[in-house]
């Protein structure tokens, strides 16, 4: 299992209408091949952030399923206007740990 990772910077007062598009667009996303979940959580100290979580069977089922497909142009076009800067998106691997 893959976990995607990326801190999502809404721009200002833009918070609900980013909340709407992104319940709207996880059915995008849960459709595709490899798609195990996904997890927004908003910032407790920074209001406009969000940590975005999904989990994944393989990378290329995100870096090369995901992003080629014409899904991926939808929810880019849902999302992708909401953010400030753009974020950057990292990919973790099996636990080292846990406690």
């Amino acid at each position: 299992m893959i976990l995607e990772h990326a801190l999502l910077n809404v721009k200002p007062r833009q918070e609900s209408a980013f909340e709407i598009a992104m319940n709207e667009a996880k059915s995008i996303i849960a459709s595709m091949k490899g798609f195990q979940g996904l997890e927004v959580r908003r910032c407790i100290e920074n209001g406009s952030q969000y940590l975005l979580l999904v989990k994944w069977d393989k990378l290329e089922d995100h870096t090369e399923g995901f992003r080629g497909s014409a899904e991926y142009q939808e929810w880019r076009r849902m999302l992708h206007h909401f953010y400030e800067p753009f974020p950057t998106v990292e990919h973790y691997g099996e636990p080292v740990f846990r406690a």
